[in-house]
């Protein structure tokens, strides 16, 4: 019996999901458990596993394309089915509901089937066309052996805009069409997935919110000597290897156990102050950021944050992270360190009211008394809410962690 590939719910809040790429062929036999596609949505990507063992009947959601959770993507069966033929039942649905799901999705899909199959498209030009309405059947495709490119869509909307706009505007579309269909050094890329996720939020949150940067500097020249002894001292520990985010991490935990207005959400024109700290760690990926939390931080020691900043990171970058694990954060640190990067606004991360941004150690001469000496300073960022937090406090809080900082030994009480 032919069943349903659904697209998963990875998450409460996740909503829709999008295609990025099929593992497998329709017509390709599969292993039940054996992966078949990679999915994504709310900055996770993660593989979908064949239900049981069969063919790949058919593939209702190309590649790039955007679906709610629940969906039917595909089907898998046994060679000769037709998936038509078959019901099932998608997640949280009754089977009646699921059944006139499926049938609507097939009803839909099924009678330009055909017509669809006989032009050569592109995924990508496939979508676009979707999206903006365009006609593929009238457009002439210049890829090879007629393949309809992206490129192609984007000229057929110039055009149709063109066709849209006031006489005076026109001239300039034309010349711009012109120009891009010249120059051959251009890349166009629809923004989808992680990078969608990332947009849209970055775009609220500065819509969103008040945000305003203060900056400070920390001398952390005795919190290096101090990161040396330990590192001595735990040489008997290999997965124990303290960094200077771990001593900032504590330091910051600490402080927001003082100021706690900081370790805030807002939402719904409402203030929610939280006694434990949930603390998100940004971590770059090569195609976007994940922001990993800790949760109830205050009671772990340093070489705890440090481990679990480390588990998380090497995580993040496998690709291994749940939503859960990205969820629930009362604050935020963010570096740019690694990249040369001194001062710097960061952006909040909704509903948090704090994020705090960490720069790269310096060597700096520094009036001691009298005598100049070289010390390490470290510079910090730190972007609130004014809708939440004033001035004062916001910097009470900051100079906190920048005492904690150059009195390292204090972290570790």
């Amino acid at each position: 019996m032919a069943v349903g590939i659904f697209m998963p719910k990875l998450g409460m809040s996740m909503k829709e999901g999008t295609v990025v790429e099929w593992l497998k062929k329709k017509g390709d036999k599969v292993k039940k458990g054996e992966s078949i596609a990679v999915i994504s949505s709310d900055k996770i990507e993660t593989d979908i596993e064949a239900p049981q063992d069969g063919v790949l009947l058919d593939i209702l959601v190309e590649q790039d394309e955007t679906v709610e959770v629940g969906k039917v993507i595909g089907y898998i069966g046994q060679e000769g089915e037709k998936p038509d033929d078959q019901s099932n039942e998608t997640p949280q649905e009754t089977p009646k509901q699921a059944m006139q799901e499926v049938a609507a999705s097939v009803g839909t899909i099924e009678p330009n089937r055909t017509s669809r199959h006989m032009l050569r498209v592109s995924p990508a030009a496939r979508k676009l066309a979707r999206e903006a309405g365009i006609d593929l059947s009238h457009i002439k495709g210049s890829g090879p052996k007629g393949r309809i490119t992206k490129a192609d869509v984007e000229k057929a909307i110039q055009l149709k805009q063109a066709s849209l706009q006031p006489v005076h505007e026109k001239q300039t579309i034309a010349e711009t069409t012109e120009i891009t269909a010249e120059r051959k050094d251009v890349t166009v890329k629809p923004v989808t997935g992680m990078r969608k996720v990332i947009a849209t939020r970055m775009f609220a949150s500065l819509q969103q919110t008040a945000q305003l940067t203060i900056h400070m500097k920390a001398d952390v020249t005795e919190l290096l000597e101090l990161q040396e002894k330990l590192r001595e001292e735990l040489q008997d520990e290999p997965d124990i290897k303290l960094t200077i985010t771990d001593f900032i991490a504590r330091a910051t935990i600490l402080a927001l156990c003082i100021h706690k207005r900081m370790n805030s959400l807002y939402q719904n024109g409402h203030i929610h102050t939280y006694d434990s700290v949930h603390l998100g760690i940004a971590v770059a990926l090569e195609n976007g950021l994940v922001v990993p939390v800790i949760p109830y931080a205050e009671k772990l020691s340093l070489k705890e944050i440090s481990k679990k900043i480390k588990e998380l990171s090497v995580r993040a970058r496998e690709g291994k992270l749940s939503s859960e694990e990205m969820k629930g954060s009362t604050f935020t640190i963010t570096s740019l360190g690694a990249y040369g990067v001194e001062f710097f606004t960061p952006v909040l991360n909704p509903p948090e009211v704090g994020i705090l941004g960490v720069g790269t150690a310096a060597d700096v001469p520094v009036f001691i008394g009298d005598a100049i000496h070289k010390r390490k300073i470290l510079p910090l960022s730190l972007t609130f809410d004014h809708q939440v937090i004033d001035g004062a406090p916001a910097s009470q809080f900051l100079t906190t962690i920048k005492n904690y900082l150059e009195n390292p030994y204090k972290i570790l009480l």
